[in-house]
């Protein structure tokens, strides 16, 4: 198992990375790396069993000599936010199994219901949100935060760190839309959405659910057709959205065979489950290549928790896409605001990272004339982080594709310099983590080719 600033980076393993220092407590909890919240076994103090109590700082003193050594497990923490393993994620995954009547009767009459009338029982199942302290809101970036961290180590001890930057050409960042088709009023309306993506030069992937209640199986097949000849992505929603995927193992099991048998049918390699469901640890039953069912940060969505990262990455075989930004209908119906605010904030923490800014926004949502303009002023920003910043949009597919080829390739040292090989490596780009002062930064040269 590669080290996970090698899985992260795609630095060399040849560098003095940092090891975990022994003994462990036995009991995971919380604690502080500096300023960074995580969640798994340390060495120092005591663990904390939520982040309102105190936190310990196990932040250690630098060695003069001797590998740099870490009071807790790297890959375990970065493990347990990735994959929701924290007492909040994993408290939102038991209520989703469990039996609800509630549940069960607002997905049956969901259908039928006005949005003002799923607006105000939304906005009661999440009263109180603004007060979750973990993760954080709008954008959670611990994953970034830690790794920045303990990179950072590594520069002071060996004094560079090069790596293979995260995306393609050298661009600071990446951008990919989606839009989740929800109902036969979002399927009429999606031919304007493709007009209007294909104006502004915006490659997206549609989301079916592919045995939908509200229409039947030819008119999905020709839907997915006609998305296809306009040469926009189509990917699996769910099955029949109906919330209840997710409920039980062998239920998922069941339901994963007919999924992956939709999958082939549309020509699809990517899913998305319904309301933002999600088990992680399930995903290996779907033969798909990549995910993007596992929100950032989840206050407003009706699983909450969040993978704590702004950049994509594996569960088993299956490529984690993560939701980065807040999906259209939570700005517009749950927030009400119809503008970009949310959205331009949301963009520029992630590329600050430089991460992943990945949208969803609905057919179903967008018939409204407001949400219409605010999701064209949308675009019109997107197409300027292109054109003055060079941020690479991109289909979740791909995406998919690059971060593979990323996962394969190789820094090597080249005399005195270094360069990359391995698959699609001509448009990967040698980067470094500088120290200025106490902080870490990247340097990317855009102007070197891999060999």
């Amino acid at each position: 198992m590669a080290h996970p600033l090698v899985e992260y980076f795609r630095c060399s393993e040849h560098l003095a990375l940092p090891r975990t220092a022994d003994p462990l407590q036995p009991e995971q909890g919380y604690f502080r790396f500096g300023d960074v919240i995580c969640y798994g076994r340390q060495a120092v103090g005591a663990a904390a069993p939520g982040t309102d109590h105190g936190i310990v700082d196990v932040t250690l003193p630098a060695p003069g000599a001797g590998p740099v050594l870490l009071p807790f497990d790297l890959s375990e923490v970065i493990g347990n936010l990735r994959h929701e393993r924290y007492p909040e994620a994993q408290h939102a995954v038991r209520r989703v199994s469990a039996f609800s009547v509630t549940h069960a009767v607002y997905y049956a009459v969901r259908p039928a219901l006005p949005v003002g009338v799923r607006k105000y029982l939304q906005r009661l199942h999440w009263k109180g949100w603004r007060q979750i302290p973990f993760p954080s809101w709008p954008v959670d970036v611990t994953v970034e935060a830690l790794m920045r961290r303990v990179a950072g180590l590594v520069v002071e001890r060996s004094g560079e760190f090069p790596f293979i930057w995260f995306w393609p050409d050298g661009a600071p960042g990446c951008v990919m839309m989606t839009h989740d088709v929800e109902s036969a009023a979002g399927v009429k309306f999606s031919g304007r959405l493709m007009d209007l993506d294909d104006r502004f030069g915006i490659r997206s992937a549609f989301q079916v659910v592919p045995d939908a209640p509200w229409w039947a199986k030819g008119a999905t097949r020709r839907f997915v057709e006609q998305l296809r000849r306009r040469g926009f992505e189509v990917n699996v929603h769910d099955l029949s959205h109906n919330g209840r995927l997710f409920r039980r193992r062998e239920r998922f099991v069941r339901h994963a065979a007919a999924i992956n048998a939709r999958g082939r049918e549309f020509g699809s390699r990517g899913f998305r489950s319904g309301a933002m469901y999600r088990r992680q640890d399930w995903l290996a039953a779907l033969d798909i290549s990549y995910d993007m069912s596992v929100p950032n940060v989840a206050h407003l969505e009706p699983q909450q928790g969040g993978c704590c990262t702004v950049m994509p990455y594996f569960t088993g075989h299956v490529l984690e896409l993560p939701l980065t930004a807040a999906q259209d209908y939570t700005v517009f119906h749950v927030l009400g605001d119809y503008s970009t605010r949310l959205w331009q904030e949301q963009i520029d923490l992630i590329l600050a990272e430089h991460g992943l800014i990945s949208f969803i926004a609905h057919p179903d949502y967008l018939i409204d004339p407001r949400a219409w303009e605010v999701y064209t002023e949308l675009l019109h920003l997107l197409d300027g982080l292109r054109a003055e910043r060079h941020v690479w949009i991109a289909p979740p597919g791909e995406i998919d594709r690059w971060w593979r080829n990323r996962s394969e390739m190789r820094l090597v040292r080249d005399g005195a310099s270094w360069r990359i090989t391995g698959p699609g490596s001509a448009r990967a780009r040698v980067a470094w983590a500088r120290l200025e002062g106490d902080r870490v930064v990247y340097e990317v040269d855009r102007s070197r080719r891999a060999a």
